[in-house]
C-alpha cells in the first residue's frame, strides 16, 4: 500500500486470526505471504497446540493427512506470524480488548459443537457424540476419558448414526485389530482400551441412500485396510431407479463401485464384522439404565433426495450408538453466530452485524461456512477472506491505529501463561520423546497440565 494514498505507516497492521487450525494457518499464511500490505499476525489458540482438527479432528490412523501438519508448521516459523496459544477469548481477555489490541480479527475457530438427533433415547450412558469419540481417540485435552471408555469397554455392538468421513473415521477406529493402531500416536490409554473393546459388530446407518452420501471415496476404501474386519453391504441397499442412475455424478459413481464389490462378501470370518446399512431411518434409541437399542424405520428416497419412512421397523442391538449427523459452531462472547446454520453472518468473509460488514472483523473456515469441504477447502476459503481484509487496507477502510501494549505483555501481566512457539516446540520434543519410549514416532499428550508443563521447560531452557 504506497504511503502517498493513506499518508505514512508507522507500523504494520496488526491482524489476529483467532483459531490456529487449518483455515487459521491458511489465513495467517496468505496474510504473510503477500507485499501489498505490511502485517503482523498473531495465531491465537485456546489449546496450548496448533493445527486444530489436524491433530484432534483427522483420525490418528490416517497418517499420511496428519502429516499436513509439516507443512502448515512452516507458517507458523514465519516471521510476520506469532503462534499465541493457551489463550481463550472471552476468558484470558474479551472479544473488545482483543479488538483494541489489534486493528482486524479473522475468526477461524471452526464448529465444533455436535448435532443431535432430537429422538427419544438419545441422552441415555451410552448414547454418544462423535465429537466425544474423536476428541477421546485424538487425545484432546478437553475429551471426556471416563465417558468415552465406560461406554467403549462393554460395546460388543456399536452403531454409528451417519454416512460423512467422520462415521467412517469411528466405525474404522473401532473396527481395527489391537495391533494396527500401535505406530499412531494416540495416547497409549486409548490404545489400552480399544484393546481391550470386545468390539464384534460395527453397522453405520445411513437414513438416504449411498447416492446421498457424503464420505469421500478414499475414505471408504480405507475400510479395505482393515486385517481383521469384514466390511457387509446389502445389495438391495444400492439399487437405484433408472433415472438415478443415469444422474448420479462421478463420485457416487465411484463409492457405489466400491460398494457393490462388498456385496460378494459372505459372513464374518475376521474379529469385527462392519456393516454399511443405507435407507435406515433411527426412530428412537432403546433402552432403561443405558442403550440396549436403536429402533430403525426402512425409508425411500425421492428424486429431490428426501427420505420418507415405509412404515417398515425392526431392532438393532448396540451397546454403543455414535451420532455423526453434523458439528455446529459456537459463538465467541460478542460474535454474532447464526443459530440455525452454526456460522457467523458473512458478506465473502467480512462479518456482518445487524446485516452491515462489521470493520475490522473477519471469518473463515467451518465457523464462516458451515463443516463442509476437506482440509484443503479452507485454503481457497481463507484467501477469499483475505482478499476483502487487503481490499479494506487498500481502500482505506483498514489502517493501522495508534500504538497499542503487546498483546502477549497484556495476557502475562494478567497472570495468563501464553505457549508461544519455542514452547510449542518442546512440547512437540517432548511428544517425540514420549513415543520413543513406547518404540514409536511419537505418542500424544492429552492432558493440558502435561503439555503446559512441557511447555514450561521451554521458558526454564531459555
Amino acid at each position: 500500500m504506497p504511503d502517498s494514498e493513506l499518508g505514512p505507516i508507522a507500523r504494520p497492521l496488526r491482524v489476529a486470526v483467532v483459531g490456529a487450525g487449518p483455515a487459521g494457518i491458511y489465513a495467517a499464511d496468505a496474510l504473510a505471504g503477500q507485499d501489498d500490505v505490511a502485517v503482523a499476525v498473531d495465531l491465537i489458540d485456546r489449546l496450548p497446540t496448533p493445527f486444530g482438527l489436524v491433530r484432534h479432528g483427522i483420525a490418528p490412523d490416517h497418517a499420511k493427512m496428519r502429516a499436513l501438519r509439516e507443512t502448515l508448521h512452516h507458517t507458523l516459523d514465519h516471521e510476520r506470524v506469532r503462534f499465541v496459544g493457551n489463550v481463550e477469548i472471552g476468558t484470558d481477555l474479551s472479544l473488545a480488548e482483543l479488538r483494541r489490541h489489534v486493528d482486524a480479527v479473522v475468526y477461524t475457530y471452526g464448529a465444533s459443537g455436535d448435532r443431535r438427533l432430537g429422538i427419544e433415547g438419545e441422552e441415555l450412558p451410552g448414547s454418544l457424540a462423535a465429537t466425544d469419540v474423536v476428541a477421546w481417540y485424538c487425545g484432546h485435552p478437553d475429551a471426556d476419558r471416563a465417558l468415552v471408555e465406560q461406554a467403549v469397554a462393554r460395546a460388543r455392538d456399536v452403531v454409528v448414526i451417519g454416512v460423512g468421513n467422520v462415521a467412517l473415521d469411528v466405525a474404522r477406529v473401532l473396527s481395527r485389530a489391537p495391533g494396527e493402531l500401535v505406530s499412531t500416536d494416540m495416547p497409549q490409554h486409548v490404545l489400552d482400551a480399544l484393546a481391550a473393546a470386545p468390539v464384534e459388530r460395527v453397522t453405520v446407518l445411513g437414513r438416504r441412500g449411498p447416492a446421498q452420501a457424503t464420505f469421500t471415496t478414499h475414505e471408504l476404501r480405507e475400510l479395505d485396510t482393515l486385517t481383521d474386519a469384514t466390511v457387509l453391504v446389502d445389495p438391495a441397499d444400492l439399487e437405484l431407479d433408472p433415472a438415478a442412475e443415469e444422474a448420479m455424478d462421478r463420485l457416487v459413481a465411484r463409492n457405489l463401485a466400491v460398494l457393490r464389490g462388498w456385496t460378494e462378501h459372505a459372513g464374518s470370518p475376521g474379529r469385527v464384522s462392519l456393516r454399511l446399512r443405507f435407507h435406515a431411518r433411527p426412530v428412537r434409541l432403546l433402552g432403561t439404565d443405558r442403550v440396549t437399542g436403536v429402533q430403525v424405520e426402512r425409508t425411500t428416497v425421492d428424486a429431490a433426495g428426501r427420505a420418507t419412512g415405509t412404515g417398515e421397523f425392526d431392532v438393532l442391538p448396540a451397546d454403543l450408538v455414535v451420532r455423526s449427523v453434523g458439528y455446529r459452531g459456537h459463538p465467541l462472547p460478542g460474535l454474532p453466530v447464526d443459530e440455525r446454520s452454526g456460522t457467523v453472518p458473512h458478506e465473502a468473509g467480512r462479518v456482518l452485524r445487524e446485516g452491515r460488514p462489521s470493520p475490522g472483523e473477519y471469518a473463515a473456515g467451518w465457523i464462516k461456512r458451515g463443516p463442509t469441504g476437506v482440509v484443503g477447502t479452507n485454503k481457497h476459503d481463507a484467501r477469499e477472506t483475505v482478499k476483502a481484509l487487503l481490499a479494506d487496507a487498500a481502500s482505506g477502510q483498514l489502517r493501522p491505529g495508534g500504538d497499542a501494549d503487546d498483546l502477549v505483555e497484556t495476557l502475562l501481566a494478567r497472570g495468563a501463561e501464553p505457549v508461544l512457539l519455542a514452547n510449542w516446540r518442546a512440547i512437540d520434543a517432548a511428544e517425540a520423546a514420549l513415543g520413543a519410549t513406547q518404540g514409536r514416532a511419537r505418542t500424544t499428550l492429552h492432558e493440558r497440565a502435561a503439555l503446559l508443563a512441557a511447555a514450561r521447560a521451554a521458558a526454564a531452557a531459555g
